[in-house]
């Protein structure tokens, strides 16, 4: 949009928008701050998910973390469950809210929109940093040397506290407040400054220059919504039979950040559902005691002004009815996963590491999938007390660590196989057992 139309059409408004009839009660925005403090709660969710231990990656282990538990593949349930309520809540996500996650929940759009208003209020309500080539349009009065760094150290102040976000996905809080103190921490990739700086410069760029270019050309949750969103998606309807007040006034496309026309909204556009020219036409109209002529539908597009809550269930209802079972499903298999997990894993191998003799020597290998140290007793059932010798009974094992135990097997027992169990417990709250299959070939004496 060249900058003269737009400026024409903010000067064509021929309303007041601040102001209130007499004896009415003030407007405010209805949407407005819900979704802001929508945006602030997940940006504190964000944060919170992974240094609570709900969600996190280890590196080192190379492995997934889920209530303070490293999960394996071996959790089939819980990686599954996981994974397919996820993928199918996205997808009925698309289908029904369409573009709501991109204007209430997306950090990524809350940090464009936060640069937009910050860029307005330093360098003037029309400033705007373009990718076309065009210089940036800056006010005349704000067009100022100390304005100027003063938005620079806003956003680089902000890329810096953004790019930490990222660290609590692969470190605990307390690794990630030794790496902000500058505190010799061994948890620490020794390139992980640089890796810091990198997204520093990443996260500027994006706030500072290109914004909401992720959003329109790169953002796959926008690619596959095209694969879902129908008529039916929640979308802004326009009440066209009553298009005669909305002669000489585009408050509602003023009042648009993304710079859409509301009044023309198609299947597949860039609007993100925040409700802002939905306030903004409600606020003009209410000062006259009418409802303004845009709002939130979910029905086909047309020109039908009345919203049908029938037709509106009728309509949800058809399009939760097949991605519903499996976001169902998909919780059921990762409560379940969570309900039956095992975090300690014990494996018996052969020790012996000569050929051609029966094997008299096991390995026990225990695995810790906590972050906490545990203490596991061992004991072997199958067998006499006096023909069997354990490196160890009792063996602590730190957080997420491993140990291994020799399990010795005497010489004189009876020719034969023998069915040998291991057992491992934790208190009482865990026990695992590992059968094994122990042949004696018992040694003639000369």
């Amino acid at each position: 949009m060249a900058s003269g139309v737009k400026y024409k059409s903010i000067s064509s408004i021929p309303v007041k928008v601040i102001g209130t009839v007499v004896g009415s009660k003030p407007t405010h925005s209805e949407f407005r701050w819900k979704r802001r403090l929508v945006q602030m709660l997940v940006l504190v969710l964000v944060v919170l998910i992974p240094a609570s231990g709900l969600f996190r990656i280890d590196p080192g282990a190379a492995a997934f973390v889920v209530l303070d538990r490293q999960i394996w593949l071996a959790d089939f349930s819980l990686v599954t469950g996981a994974w397919l309520f996820l993928a199918s809540s996205l997808v009925l996500l698309y289908s029904t809210a369409g573009t709501v996650f991109c204007g209430w929940v997306c950090p990524q759009n809350s940090m464009a929109e936060w640069a937009n208003n910050l860029t307005h209020k330093l360098l003037g309500k029309h400033a705007e940093v373009s990718l076309t080539g065009e210089a940036p349009r800056v006010a005349g009065a704000k067009n100022k040397i100390m304005n100027w760094m003063l938005l620079g150290v806003a956003f680089f102040g902000a890329a810096m506290f953004f790019a930490l976000i990222p660290l609590f996905y692969f470190y605990q809080p307390s690794v990630v407040w030794s790496f902000v103190t500058l505190q010799e921490n061994t948890q620490l990739a020794g390139s992980l400054h640089w890796i810091y700086a990198v997204c520093v410069v990443i996260v500027f760029i994006d706030i500072a220059l290109i914004r909401h270019f992720w959003c329109r050309y790169a953002c796959i949750y926008r690619v596959w919504m095209h694969s879902f969103k129908t008529k039916q998606t929640l979308h802004i309807a326009y009440d066209a039979s009553r298009s005669d007040e909305c002669a000489k006034c585009n408050y509602c496309v003023t009042s648009c950040f993304i710079d859409l026309d509301p009044r023309k909204t198609d299947i597949y556009d860039s609007c993100i559902n925040c409700g802002d020219c939905v306030d903004a036409c409600n606020r003009l109209h209410n000062k006259q005691g009418v409802p303004g002529l845009l709002r939130f539908d979910m029905l086909e597009r047309t020109n039908k002004s009345v919203n049908k809550f029938r037709g509106v269930a009728i309509s949800l209802f058809a399009r939760m009815g097949w991605t519903s079972p499996f976001v169902v499903l998909g919780a059921v298999m990762f409560i379940w996963g969570l309900w039956s997990y095992q975090p300690y894993h014990v494996v018996v191998g052969n020790a012996d590491i000569q050929q051609g003799r029966t094997v008299q020597e096991y390995r026990i290998a225990l695995s810790n999938k906590l972050y906490h140290s545990a203490e596991l007793h061992v004991r072997v059932l199958g067998l006499p007390p006096d023909s069997y010798r354990l490196s160890a009974e009792n063996v602590k094992l730190p957080p997420v660590g491993r140990e291994s135990l020799i399990l010795s097997i005497a010489q004189d027992l009876p020719r034969g196989l023998h069915s040998v169990v291991v057992e491992v417990s934790a208190g009482d709250t865990w026990m695992g057992r590992f059968p094994v299959q122990h042949f004696s070939e018992q040694r003639r004496k000369l």
